[in-house]
Formats: C-alpha cells, structure tokens, sequence
C-alpha cells in the first residue's frame, strides 16, 4: 500500500534524525531481530512508526553519502531529511529488485544531485576513455595497506577534498563496501566508466593522503608499495 503524505507528517518529527529517547530505546531492541523485510511489512501493514527502525539504521549512510557530494553539512542534512521523505512516501513501490540499502542510496545520489543543480553547482565530472586499462586491484591493495595502519579517519577526511563525484564513488566502492553493479543501480553509469572514474578518483585520494600521513608513514608505505 502507498503510504499517504498525511501520515508522514504526522509521524515525520518522531523519527527523522532527531528520534526521542523512547523510540531509540525500542529501535535498537527490535533492530537485532528484524531484518529489514521485517519493517517494511510492518510498515506496509500501517505500523509507521516502525520506520523509525529504517531511519535509524541508515541514516548514517545517507547523511554520508549527501555530505560527499554536496559538502556543506546543514545542506546534507536537508537533503537527508527529504531522502527519508521520498523514502517513506515511496515505500509502497519498492519491489525488493536490489537490497533497500541500493535503493536509499539511488535515491540519495539523485537528490544530491537535484540540490545541487538547484543551487547551480555542477558537480565536478571529467570527461573519460574508457577504453583505458586501469589496475584496480593494486590501488585496492594499497588503500587496504593504508587502513590496516589504522588511517581510517584520515582517509575519511582526504575523501572530502575529493571533487564530488570522485569522493561519492570512492564512497560506495570502498567505505560503503559496494559492488560495481550496485553502483551501476545506483548512478546509472556504466560499469566500465564506474572502473575507470573509480581508479582516477583513487589516485587522486592517495595523493591527498600524501599530504596528510606522517613522512615517517609514507616512507615505509611506498616502501612497502614501490
């Protein structure tokens, strides 16, 4: 059943972001039973309340995913709420074709995407050959070396002086742990130019981790690496 726009304005302050103490509490019991098909029955049911359990599971994902390409904080978190509004209102068409995590993320790259061309900000894309060959798996290798070394937040943070694309991408692939089908579902770009976008943005990363690591750090990492 499609869930009217009436009902998620009645519900809409007790589980967007700001959940109460109460709810939280009850979210996070029922989390570790239920799956994911579980809520979206008891919310198809007219149990809304239980998409607090939704919101309270993805919202982290979601308000990263808006943070990277948008970069203004109170901007992603606008675009977060409105990705939970399309969500909740759109519940009903959900077919279960990819896993729900593919399908709030499609719908968080397109809503950035909308913020931003209504704000006229283009996001950074570069024209591509894709007929090139790229080594995935070596830089694969190398940002596993990178983690390993307990460098995470640095990564995190080398992300977000990534151009928008780049950093959503980079993302999906590697802190979001997402195949390039599901990023195919997600963008609508093809495979291939997924690869070739994904290896350049991940050049360009190591160069900003460059910059960032300790000498003493990326001395024994090319080391390891050359």
């Amino acid at each position: 059943m499609l869930l009217g726009r009436q009902n998620l304005s009645l519900g809409y302050n007790k589980w967007i972001f700001f959940v109460t103490s109460r709810g939280k509490q009850a979210s996070y019991t029922m989390m570790s039973c239920l799956t994911d098909q579980d809520i979206l029955v008891k919310v198809r049911a007219g149990d809304t309340a239980s998409f607090s359990l939704l919101v309270d599971r993805y919202k982290s994902m979601v308000f990263t995913v808006a943070m990277k390409m948008i970069k203004q904080r109170e901007d992603a978190e606008e675009v977060a709420q409105d990705v939970f509004l399309k969500a909740f209102a759109a519940i009903g068409t959900f077919r279960g074709d990819s896993k729900l995590s593919t399908w709030l993320y499609r719908i968080t790259y397109h809503k950035s995407l909308d913020f931003l061309k209504k704000k006229k900000r283009r996001p950074s894309i570069e024209s591509i050959d894709i007929s090139e060959r790229y080594d995935i798996g070596a830089l694969d290798r190398q940002m596993n070396t990178l983690e390993q070394n307990e460098r995470k937040e640095c990564i995190n943070a080398a992300i977000d002086e990534l151009a928008e694309e780049d950093a959503v991408l980079i993302t999906f692939f590697y802190l979001e742990e997402l195949n390039l089908k599901e990023i195919e579902q997600i963008t609508g770009l093809s495979c291939n130019t997924i690869k070739v976008k994904i290896f350049r943005g991940r050049k360009r990363l190591l160069e900003v981790l460059k910059r960032r690591l300790e000498p003493e750090i990326i001395k024994e990492y090319e080391g390891r690496t050359g």
